[in-house]
């Protein structure tokens, strides 16, 4: 890697990490850009071509993250929309769906045991979410 593409990716890696840190507060894609020093249009091509999705994709599925970790621990889909800054339910949830495979209502009330035995770091590798390839490309 030359200097120059190690120097985008930690500018990248800067703004991917204000996504993970402030994924409850309204965040678009200027914002994300100036975090990076890049252009908005330069930054989405960038992340997406390193990260291979979208910075509002990548966003949304850090937010699906959390909401699944909420609505494990009881909280009400409303409440777990709201709480991963989703202002949206009907939006939240059809994401929800297309991410994780069943409605926030379903996952809810599924038995969630075994992810109350494991360790943290193991949860959060075994729950992460990962896109439906081919919903998200139509």
């Amino acid at each position: 890697m030359t200097p120059d593409e190690i120097a985008t990716l930690t500018h990248l890696r800067r703004a991917r990490d204000l996504m993970d840190r402030e994924y409850a507060r309204p965040l678009d894609v200027p914002e994300m850009a100036k975090h990076a020093l890049m252009s908005p249009a330069h930054f989405s091509r960038q992340f997406k071509a390193a990260y291979g999705e979208t910075p509002y994709s990548y966003l949304m599925t850090r937010r699906i993250e959390r909401a699944m970790a909420l609505l494990r621990e009881g909280v009400s889909v409303t409440d777990a929309c709201m709480a991963v800054g989703c202002t949206s339910l009907g939006s939240f949830s059809s994401r929800f769906t297309e991410i994780v495979g069943v409605t926030p209502t379903v996952y809810r009330s599924e038995p969630h045991d075994a992810v109350l035995a494991m360790p943290t770091h193991v949860v959060k590798a075994r729950t992460r979410p990962s896109r439906n390839r081919e919903a998200s490309s139509a």
